[in-house]
């Protein structure tokens, strides 16, 4: 645990338990339908592979040795966690270098108990919407295996899987494959570009270093998107366009973080845009039903919920997220059009080859960079 002014500025323990109680529960299936799921996730997983390599022409088979985890909310909660442990090692060490001052008087009077219960409640939010992430950084537990170069492992959460399937009513068994393509392809992105997960937690590393703000508005942030969850907020401090509406990563203070949030934009627009490219084009093929899902899925992205749901993906940053797949899809389907699949796969040559922010939005700019109009 990090210690700041004596005491614990994040009980990590605590947050896994209180996420864990909180967490709504999934869909009701039986046992016999669970181990089903559980059972054509995996396979849908595996078949994946050769799909998303065939398809994008990365990597061999030889390249993907991180492990495929279907788990539960729970299990998705234990596995972030430890993969926000590790990234805000950096920041909450330079806060803790701040333990003199007022925000070490607040955190020792708040209390990584507190603080802990907080993160507890927004991971319990998270934590029924996602359907399936790669997890790049987080080390191997016994529980939660990862690749044994330095990390990395596929998550897919089977409950909430099936809630979404069972609420755009489309065909489970499409879906779940549908699912699957899109997560192969974060795998296959990081296992088949070596460099990748260095590049990312460097930079992300650069981001945390460069964090200027004080412990007390960090844990004041946490406690607006934890109140916004309890519903401890009005209507109106909920808009977007006030104060509490803003994402915690718009704590960005310096020029320098803002540069380095401009490169970790544009990768991953790239990231997810080109995993629902191959997704939506592999999926004709595999996927009778991928017209009828993609529609659906792209709808339900775009309604969105209730007003409180907006105002926590606004303050949880899910909103760009969002605006990442659109615009990174747009980049991708743009760069093959015009040189074609080899030609795209430049992107994946270094970092000096990966599209700028502004590039993401005009990628006739990337393609006259990489591809040299003398070649």
């Amino acid at each position: 645990m990090t210690s700041i002014g004596g005491a614990e500025m994040v009980d990590w323990n605590l947050a896994v338990a209180t996420a864990t109680r909180l967490v709504r529960p999934g869909p009701e299936v039986s046992r016999d339908e669970a181990r089903a799921v559980v059972a054509e996730l995996r396979r849908h997983a595996k078949a994946s592979e050769e799909h998303v390599r065939s398809f994008t022409r990365m990597g061999t088979e030889e390249t993907h040795d991180t492990p495929v985890l279907v788990v539960d909310r729970a299990g998705w909660i234990r596995a972030n966690v430890a993969g926000f442990r590790e990234l805000l090692k950096p920041l909450l060490d330079k806060m803790q270098d701040r333990r003199g001052g007022a925000g070490g008087a607040v955190l020792g009077a708040v209390g990584g108990k507190v603080t802990g219960v907080e993160l507890g409640m927004l991971l319990s939010f998270l934590a029924s919407r996602v359907l399936g992430q790669y997890e790049t950084f987080a080390p191997a537990t016994r529980d939660l295996p990862a690749s044994a170069n330095g990390g990395g492992r596929l998550l897919l959460v089977a409950p909430n899987i099936v809630h979404v399937e069972r609420e755009l009513d489309v065909d489970p068994h499409d879906f779940r494959l549908w699912v699957c393509l899109h997560e192969e392809t974060h795998r296959t992105q990081f296992t088949a570009v070596p460099w990748l997960r260095d590049h990312l937690q460097g930079e992300i590393q650069s981001f945390l270093g460069e964090t200027e703000v004080d412990p007390m508005t960090f844990l004041e942030r946490i406690r607006e998107a934890a109140q916004s969850l309890a519903g401890g907020r009005s209507e109106a401090e909920g808009d977007e366009s006030t104060e509490g509406g803003r994402s915690l990563v718009e704590l960005v203070q310096t020029p320098a973080q803002r540069e380095i949030l401009a490169r970790l934009t544009a990768v991953m627009s790239l990231l997810e845009g080109h995993a629902d490219f191959v997704m939506d084009g592999v999926g004709p093929a595999v996927v009778p039903s991928v017209g009828e899902i993609r529609e659906k899925f792209k709808e339900r992205r775009a309604r969105g919920a209730s007003r409180l749901d907006q105002a926590l993906r606004k303050l949880l940053g899910l909103d760009a997220k969002l605006r990442q797949y659109r615009d990174g899809e747009r980049f991708v389907r743009a760069v093959v059009d015009e040189v074609g699949m080899d030609g795209f796969n430049r992107v994946w040559t270094s970092p000096n080859t990966l599209p700028t922010k502004a590039e993401i939005a005009k990628p006739a700019d990337w393609v006259a960079r990489v591809h040299r109009k003398g070649e």
